[in-house]
């Protein structure tokens, strides 16, 4: 597959139903819908499926910019990546995921990338690599000054495919991002001027 057969798009272009085709009905996208950084603990603890899709859906309708990018490979949506101004994801400014972080945590032109989504059967194919590029290209059009993200290291052993929604440190070095920090052993805090 060459980049060229992938398309992203910011996600108030996609039709919805494309929206819950990549979110699915199995696993953890189709009950978190992207909710996790956004809601408390206890918030999340007991959000449902349906508060978590609703409120995707609130957002994808209400926030300038939208929350995210959506992937096409033709006319199949089989990919998604959350970005946003870091301020509103509440629990990432309250979460060791960021330690090292050098960027004010009020700072509304500092872009997060918190979250990819790849749909079974077209994973390990480049989308991810994709998703970045179109996430890195939409936060620079709405005047990200820094885009941090906080990928898993798998370097020397193998990460659990639940753990690889963050992305990969390999997958943002490749696409231009420098290495902040590592809060934890398989964590990192990596960091793009815009």
């Amino acid at each position: 597959m060459t980049d060229t057969e992938v398309r992203i798009v910011p996600v108030d272009e996609a039709p919805w139903a494309d929206v819950e085709r990549v979110f699915g009905t199995r696993g953890d996208p189709s009950t978190c819908w992207c909710q996790f950084f956004k809601l408390t603990n206890e918030e999340f603890k007991t959000a449902t499926r349906d508060v978590c899709r609703d409120a995707l859906r609130d957002q994808v309708a209400t926030l300038d910019p939208p929350p995210g990018v959506v992937a096409y490979r033709g006319d199949e949506a089989v990919g998604w990546c959350a970005v946003e101004p870091r301020v509103n994801y509440p629990r990432v400014l309250t979460s060791r995921v960021i330690d090292g972080s050098e960027e004010p945590l009020s700072d509304a032109g500092v872009w997060a990338i918190t979250c990819f989504v790849v749909r079974v059967g077209h994973r390990r194919q480049g989308i991810g690599g994709n998703l970045l590029a179109g996430a890195v290209d939409q936060a620079r059009r709405h005047g990200a000054r820094v885009i941090e993200g906080y990928p898993v290291d798998t370097a020397g052993e193998k990460s659990p495919s639940a753990d690889l929604y963050h992305g990969t440190l390999t997958q943002f070095l490749r696409a231009g991002f420098e290495l902040v920090a590592t809060p934890s052993p398989h964590r990192a805090v990596v960091r793009l001027v815009a």
